[in-house]
């Protein structure tokens, strides 16, 4: 579903969504897909890098760093090869906007890459999958072999046949500290994924230490829209510092879940509305703007806009806008803890902070769930994040850190009623899927 009120949006990165066979090339090129990769193909690399710049993209895998900038960090061509490096490593509890995309339109991708790999002077582009999602993965194989065979990409492409073009789609072993742009970068090398020590950056010694560009899904997907219609095109829709659009993510206790195109700047309110609003005769607790990894958000914040600065202001981060909506009949104890456990198994235990403190984070979790909490337990976790969090070597600790200390701000009763009350007597309505969490 996207949102189309007029002077709001017309569907770009959904828009084929509804369409038979939508992620054929045939039906993209009907809608004048690849018109872009060759306009591009006609224009100097320093000028697609300054109209990225103009634009103001932002990158739309979490941190929102502008896009035409991070590509303009390369240092200046010597000769030897340049990389771009897809993340779809799409891994965070609740995250799912990039696969949807890649699914239902997988060669705006693949002319993305065409264009960001011709901009930065590279010839070697990859996409690094997350490995449990085959249905994608056979998916953009076949999207690439249609390209080569149109001739799109591979050996003497372009007006003047002189520019070549590889593409590989790599599929990881189903880390989430891959998700982390060196560590990314380690697996796709062949090594265990582990996060790298920065600087150097990728810009400057990334993929085989050489300069590399690693950019999100939907980042890379916005790039032919950008190049076909121009900056201003852009700029003139989501607000001033965060332009453009985006795909928000609604899942849980929404009438119906889904992704959501949308103007960076809409609220969380219009989207429910968008949705369906909550299921019937229930109200809204709390939801993530940004995934699981994002300070969680109240019914206080409903009004907010969604866009980078708003957000931060208000206390979270954008993220992957992977909304996960609960209402009333959830708790706040059990969702934080199921989320603890998955930073606890995620982390790569390459740093003490993380590797500890999620550790003893999840004990007691366990504890304030099952009711057999001790006074003092809430303040201690309180400690323990506060140690993870800023002091870890990625960001995977303060991942762990931001749900915890963002529930206990809001919801400290609720913690605190696990000192002697299980979670699911205070929630009847999960009981059944908590029994077997008596004895944990």
């Amino acid at each position: 579903m996207t949102l189309t009120e007029p002077g709001r949006l017309t569907p770009v990165l959904s828009d084929l969504w509804g369409t038979d066979r939508s992620w054929t090339l045939d039906v993209y090129r009907k809608s004048g897909g690849y018109q872009a990769w060759k306009t591009a193909q006609g224009m100097d690399p320093e000028e697609i890098v300054t109209i990225m710049k103009d634009s103001s993209l932002r990158g739309r895998g979490g941190a929102g760093f502008p896009t035409g900038l991070k590509w303009s960090f390369l240092p200046a061509p010597d000769g030897g090869p340049r990389y771009l490096v897809v993340n779809a490593d799409e891994s965070e509890p609740g995250a799912c906007k990039d696969i949807p995309l890649m699914m239902a339109n997988p060669h705006v991708l693949i002319e993305g890459m065409a264009i960001t790999t011709y901009a930065i002077g590279g010839h070697h582009a990859f996409v690094y999958l997350r490995g449990e999602v085959v249905h994608v993965y056979r998916r953009l194989l076949q999207a690439v072999r249609e390209a080569r065979e149109a001739g799109l990409i591979g050996k003497g492409v372009g007006p003047n046949k002189d520019y070549d073009l590889e593409i590989t789609i790599h599929a990881g072993a189903g880390a989430y500290i891959c998700g982390e742009e060196t560590a990314l970068l380690d697996s796709l090398e062949g090594r265990r994924g582990q996060p790298r020590l920065k600087p150097p950056f990728p810009a400057v010694a990334g993929y085989n230490a050489r300069p590399t560009v690693v950019n999100n899904v939907e980042s890379i997907a916005s790039v032919p829209g950008i190049i076909s219609r121009g900056a201003d095109w852009f700029k003139a829709m989501g607000t001033e510092k965060s332009t453009g659009h985006g795909i928000f993510s609604l899942s849980g206790h929404v009438r119906n879940p889904g992704q959501v195109e949308a103007p960076f700047g809409v609220t969380m309110r219009e989207l429910l509305e968008m949705t369906g609003g909550m299921r019937e005769g229930h109200e809204l607790k709390f939801f993530t703007p940004g995934g699981s990894s994002s300070p969680i958000f109240t019914a206080e914040h409903l009004d907010v806009p969604l866009d980078y600065d708003s957000v931060a202001a208000s206390g979270s981060m954008l993220g992957t806008r992977s909304l996960q909506v609960f209402d009333e009949t959830t708790s706040v104890v059990r969702v934080i803890r199921g989320w603890t456990d998955f930073y606890q198994h995620e982390s790569c235990g390459k740093c003490t902070p993380c590797r500890e403190g999620t550790y003893w984070m999840r004990q007691i979790m366990h504890r304030l769930e099952a009711g057999r909490g001790v006074p003092g337990d809430v303040d201690l976790l309180l400690e323990v994040s506060a140690n993870i969090l800023g002091r870890s070597f990625c960001a995977l600790g303060d991942a762990s850190a931001n749900p915890i200390q963002s529930g206990i701000k809001y919801f400290r009763e609720e913690f605190e009623q696990g000192y002697t009350t299980p979670a699911w007597e205070l929630f009847p309505y999960e009981a059944s899927a908590l029994e077997t969490k008596a004895g944990a």
